[in-house]
């Protein structure tokens, strides 16, 4: 095991949330001891982490046996035992202040201590519950999303005592659980994501007290318009409205009429059956054509400010809020970079507007967005806005390093959506390709973030609000993957489907996991492929093979791309990393220029007559002759040894 501060980590509450954080601990390899207050809440609690464990077994998620995960699991009703040897205690009981106090001011009594106390309060103060105990430097938010195991995001939220050295020891669990975590750098309510996803439900809410819209146009405007996961209605059933409403109760805004009345009649949403929708029936029923004439902007404009008042407020960070919003809210682009897309001018005038028709203080438009403004910070157009566009990115799904051999490498972040390709993140890969020289790069690896995917494809629901002319732009950066100047690698783990497909055939070289599928499901949408999938393919595989995958739409195994042609190598995992990196090695400790003529003249080569490639070869051989690179591998040969070329 890794030497490591934490080593046993006792969590509190045995629910949904208690014992899915406690599985994931488990898996990352710390002794872990669940602990309730019955005996059969904790059993109940265990019993579902053996089926959870089971499932992740199954599907080849573990690196050992659920049996051995589950071995460093206990359970416990007596408090005083349960922490008696904890590193690390994560409170994942009810949302009630009082109790919070009073359960930590009894940690604080039983624990070692150097033992941490975390709280995986979604917007409680954490100020006021380590003021419970004698080591308020020792207390910290952890706030993980439900699911835990499937919910990538945790918020590490600061008090006002925590020491740092509490917030690395928070960060570097979050991080060997296998999380992403965002800094809450001030103690706020509600913190980061529910702060600015709330006014998603309720300004929508707001307007269908108004008379401005209905339930259905809300949603599919929201969703076929604007490309979101779900309508803010649907998403207020599914969450539950009175979580929507109890948020309310303790900030100055009000709940919106309909959000009360709701809770009222205790038609909570989907948990209660009746919400906005009915769900003993059919639940959501919107369609696409349902959204025309809602004003989404005033939507948006309220996240967007609230993202304002949070940056300029310290509590955030743009990046964090992208991230949070992202993974934790599952908005398919971060508020921030939302609202420099948009144009903060336009956000601006939206809420200047609707603050002076109504008098309402939630449109009131926060000091930091007054202050980008003024600055002419608009956003994407003005080259800054919460984020500054001027130099290479900012990257919001794109991860861009290059090492001191010349290895660029473009990993796809959108592992919350199976890295599928929205606009924006076209946009990322050609800007990361355009920003590279050349001449400092010796090739480039593209791969996808997460265990699952290398790109599951287009992001459909999100092209769904673009326009024609915008999806022109798939091809001009799967172009640029295609004729950049050296050799270009797919490093592919998981799905490789639709547009990641097409990406993976405009690289020079693909290596796969044997897990891995492929294929090109487009015509189940009823669309063909977009960005030369249709003629890449059928040049490595030949016209049968190509219309069997695009008209059939089937996805093939590694072993069926390998024996087609269409990836190198396919190796079991435990390879994979091994054989990437020898392919890797050869292109980037080998001579630059014979690797750029030799691209050109191959892929050149295909779009024209054999003498003509013939020709271009020739003459590609003959200004090799002439470099030092030649020199140098023919003394190289000469003197037994390795090259090294310039």
């Amino acid at each position: 095991m890794v030497e490591r501060d934490i080593q046993t980590v006792t969590v509190l509450g045995a629910g949904s949330m208690g014992h899915g954080i406690a599985e994931l601990a488990a898996i990352a390899g710390y002794e872990v001891v669940v602990r309730d207050i019955e005996a059969e809440f904790v059993e109940d609690g265990l019993e579902q982490v053996e089926w959870s464990l089971g499932k992740l077994e199954e599907k080849g998620k573990l690196d050992e046996s659920a049996e051995a995960v589950r071995a460093r699991m206990t359970g416990e009703t007596d408090l005083e035992a349960a922490v008696a040897d904890a590193d690390l205690v994560v409170e994942a009981i009810p949302e009630d202040l009082d109790l919070k106090r009073q359960t930590f001011a009894e940690v604080d009594d039983y624990a070692p201590d150097h033992a941490i106390l975390a709280s995986n309060t979604s917007g409680l103060s954490i100020t006021k519950i380590g003021a419970a105990t004698d080591r308020p430097e020792q207390v910290v938010g952890t706030h993980f999303f439900n699911p835990p195991v499937k919910m990538d995001l945790v918020e590490v939220v600061h008090g006002e005592q925590t020491s740092e050295a509490t917030l690395e020891a928070a960060h570097d669990f979050v991080d060997d659980v296998g999380k992403r975590a965002i800094d809450v750098k001030r103690d706020v309510h509600g913190f980061i994501v529910n702060n600015v996803m709330l006014p998603f439900m309720e300004e929508a809410a707001w307007m269908l007290h108004d008379g401005e819209t209905d339930v259905r146009q809300a949603d599919a405007a929201m969703v076929y318009r604007r490309g979101y996961p779900m309508g803010p209605f649907e998403l207020a059933d599914y969450t539950g409205i009175d979580i929507a409403a109890h948020f309310r109760e303790d900030t100055d805004l009000d709940a919106p009429p309909t959000i009360a009345e709701k809770v009222a009649n205790e038609n909570l949403g989907k948990k209660t059956g009746q919400g906005f929708y009915d769900w003993e029936v059919d639940g959501p029923d919107y369609e696409p054509g349902d959204g025309e004439g809602f004003d989404t902007l005033r939507v948006e404009a309220r996240m967007i400010n609230e993202a304002a008042r949070l940056v300029g407020s310290d509590v955030a960070s743009p990046d964090d809020i992208d991230l949070g919003s992202r993974l934790g809210a599952r908005f398919p682009e971060g508020v921030c970079r939302l609202g420099d897309q948009i144009g903060l001018d336009a956000v601006l005038d939206k809420l200047q507007g609707l603050h002076e028709a109504t008098g309402a203080e939630r449109f009131a438009p926060s000091d930091y967005l007054v202050e980008l403004v003024n600055a002419g910070q608009t956003g994407v157009d003005a080259g800054q806005g919460f984020h500054d566009y001027r130099g290479d990115g900012p990257y919001q799904y794109v991860n861009k390093t290059l090492d001191d051999r010349g290895v660029l490498e473009i990993e796809f972040d959108r592992p919350e959506r199976l890295n599928a390709f929205s606009q924006t993140m076209f946009d990322e890969v050609e800007a990361a390709l355009d920003n590279a020289d050349p001449d400092e790069v010796s090739c480039v690896v593209f791969s996808g973030a997460g265990d699952d995917a290398f790109s599951s494809g287009a992001d459909i629901t999100g092209f769904m609000t673009a326009e024609p002319t915008d999806l022109m732009d798939v091809d001009e950066t799967i172009q640029a993957i295609d004729n950049f100047q050296r050799p270009t690698v797919a490093r592919i783990d998981g799905f490789c489907l639709g547009a990641g497909f097409e990406i993976a055939l405009a690289c020079d070289l693909r290596v796969a996991t044997e897990d891995s599928t492929f294929g090109s499901p487009e015509i189940n949408l009823g669309l063909i492929p977009g960005g030369g999938g249709t003629q890449r393919l059928t040049r490595i595989v030949g016209e049968g093979r190509a219309k069997e995958l695009v008209f059939r739409g089937e996805q093939i195994s590694a072993e069926r791309a390998q024996d087609w042609g269409l990836v190198n190598r396919a190796v079991p995992a435990s390879e994979f990393e091994q054989t990437v990196a020898e392919f890797v090695d050869d292109l980037a400790d080998g001579p630059s220029t014979a690797l750029k003529v030799a691209k050109r003249v191959i892929d050149d080569g295909q779009d024209t007559s054999l003498k003509a490639g013939l020709d271009a070869e020739s003459q590609g051989f003959g200004l090799l002759t002439t470099t030092d690179d030649m020199v140098e591998g023919v003394t190289a040969f000469r003197d037994d040894r390795a090259p090294e070329f310039e």
